[in-house]
């Protein structure tokens, strides 16, 4: 995958902790500790969303619905 350039503002401390990081030899450079804690955040923004939407799922309803399907005499649907 190709990397894009860009300019980042971020308060001091952050950047102090980020060339910390680096030269105790955690991560190679700046780019890559940043793309990795940019890839973290939105892999936990995914998981977060799922939870959200799951959540709006009514637990009655959806046992219900599998107790159903699964006393009836169906098959599983071929994929």
């Amino acid at each position: 995958m190709s990397t894009v350039k860009v300019a980042v503002s971020m308060e001091e401390h952050y950047l102090q902790e980020l060339d910390r990081l680096v030269q105790s030899r955690v991560y190679p450079n700046r780019s890559k500790a940043v793309q990795d804690a940019v890839a973290d955040k939105l892999a936990r923004l995914k998981k977060t969303r799922l939870l959200r939407e799951c959540r709006k799922l009514n637990q009655a309803e959806e046992r219900t619905g599998a107790e159903t399907w699964l006393s009836s005499e169906e098959e599983w649907p071929a994929f």
